[in-house]
């Protein structure tokens, strides 16, 4: 039975909403027609998720995850909707919310919180706290009340959202601190810390060491997430075993690299209606999301270039024909921007001061401060820029003292979704099919947690190679593959078992 919570305490910035309750979810469509269109998306999608659908079958009447209560924070989307049901079909107790305020499908949300047996008058779901275009404020609060179950022992992250406000307050309350919101360094992280402080005043010092303790493993989606583990794992302040998802090769190869090359063009050319073809664009960051960005742009005839800081990266740009170039040196000579690193400041104000009249600016790595858009909120409040929106998630912003712009005088930018991640700001995201890699590793993931989180200790791992080799087994059969079985005397011949796995942990793909 899940604690009840006072509801009477007062609401949180300027969200409008008690900064505690006891809702059951909260969408921001409940109506027939948006969830009949989201439970048709979602039957749609399952057939385009192989690997979810096959564990449904293989292990629907073994329910491994029965006894398992999984707190998400990953963007409420049609897949993710998959991904949820999927867990739920294995036995799991599961809350939601989204790890992006831009990224939530409102049919998907409510579909879920309706759930396959509901209606909307009679939800039977999940519990699930996301809208498309949440503020911050509103974003963190649906966070806290996703967070706030006693009975949650699994957390499933993208960008350890989740996992940092649970560390962070239990790290305040054994410390005897109050969060001060006037030690932040960003928007956001006065936010968090302004609803660290408000449920210290308003629920006591114990709200977060308890959560904490009955946790017993993350399983963390994206670059960001991991980066973040790794360093608490370091400085020796994580306080549960992490499975890296991100790091699984059909993940990253499948959802960074060739969702990417589906849905970034999709966004660009929703948002702008721009032909890019012959466009001179510059792909920030030549990782796995670098490539599939460059892939997609390059298949538009886009003229494409890369900036690196990783010589090995550089290295194969080169060997696909790709000029590797620094961001100061060509600011001002192309039409497109895309950053894909995981890092900060990638684009500053001062860049985008220097670029050509209506270049496009984008994001499509996880991080939300790979663009400075502080620096731009600065410049407009000094009177410098104007802010001018298009239509949702697409903004002019118009320098006023440049001389790029027509007949000398100011020029404009482009930016899409804010800055946040484009392909979800402003299109729906990766297809089903590479989600259902990364979904049916994290379902795996989050099995082998429930099943052994205490033999890991504290660590931050990957799923076997095994696993991972099972993951793209489930999904050959949607492209009629046969596969080659060695024999007996060439297994041995290369050291491996005849049914793998076939390649050592060290290979690179």
């Amino acid at each position: 039975m899940t604690k009840q919570y006072t509801t009477d305490s007062k609401p949180f910035l300027d969200t409008g909403l008690a900064l505690v309750s006891n809702l059951p979810y909260r969408v921001t469509d409940m109506t027939e027609a948006t969830n009949a269109f989201g439970r048709k998306e979602i039957d749609l999608a399952l057939h385009e998720m192989p690997g979810l659908s096959s564990l449904r079958v293989e292990f629907g009447a073994a329910q491994p995850l029965a006894g398992a209560k999984i707190m998400g924070s990953l963007h409420m989307t049609i897949q993710t909707a998959v991904l949820i049901e999927t867990l739920t079909y294995l036995g799991a107790e599961v809350r939601w919310v989204s790890c992006n305020i831009f990224s939530t499908q409102d049919h998907a949300a409510t579909a879920v919180a309706v759930g396959p047996n509901g209606t909307v008058d009679a939800p039977a779901g999940v519990p699930v706290f996301a809208w498309k275009g949440e503020t911050l404020a509103e974003y963190w609060w649906c966070t806290l009340l996703a967070v706030l179950w006693p009975e949650m022992n699994l957390i499933l992250d993208d960008g350890g959202d989740a996992t940092m406000l649970l560390h962070l307050g239990a790290e305040l309350e054994e410390a005897g601190e109050t969060a001060d919101p006037a030690d932040a360094d960003s928007d956001e992280h006065r936010v968090v810390l302004q609803l660290l402080k408000m449920v210290r005043e308003q629920m006591g010092d114990n709200v977060f060491r308890p959560l904490v303790a009955q946790v017993r493993g993350v399983s963390e989606e994206t670059t960001t997430g991991v980066h973040r583990l790794v360093e608490r794992l370091a400085a020796g302040t994580l306080r549960f075993p992490a499975i890296n998802v991100n790091d699984s090769v059909t993940k990253s190869k499948f959802d960074n690299m060739y969702g990417c090359r589906h849905s970034l063009v999709d966004a660009i050319m929703r948002a702008t209606d721009v032909m890019l073809s012959g466009k001179r664009a510059l792909v920030l960051g030549f990782g796995d999301v670098g490539k599939g960005s460059v892939q997609s742009l390059r298949a538009q005839q886009a003229k494409v270039s890369i900036t690196e800081i990783d010589p090995i990266c550089a290295l194969q740009a080169c060997m696909q024909g790709i000029d590797v170039v620094r961001m100061d040196d060509v600011v001002s000579k192309f039409d497109v921007f895309v950053t894909a690193t995981g890092n900060f400041n990638i684009i500053t104000a001062a860049h985008m001061k220097r670029m050509k009249h209506n270049a496009i600016v984008c994001n499509i790595g996880h991080f939300d401060n790979e663009i400075d858009m502080a620096g731009l909120e600065a410049m407009v409040e000094a009177g410098e820029l104007e802010k001018i929106e298009i239509k949702p998630q697409v903004h002019e912003w118009r320098f006023k003292n440049t001389t790029q712009g027509p007949n000398g005088g100011g020029h404009s930018i482009i930016i899409l979704a804010e800055g946040r991640l484009v392909n979800l700001g402003c299109a729906t995201g990766h297809p089903s099919f590479v989600m259902s890699a990364s979904f049916t590793n994290q379902t795996l993931a989050q099995m082998e947690l429930h099943a052994n989180a205490e033999s890991y200790g504290i660590s931050v791992t990957t799923l076997s190679k095994k696993l991972d080799e099972k993951v793209a087994r489930l999904h050959l059969d949607k492209f009629d593959v046969d596969l080659t079985v060695l024999s007996g005397e060439q297994a041995s011949y290369i050291g491996v078992d005849q049914m793998g796995p076939f390649k050592p942990e060290a290979y690179r793909y």
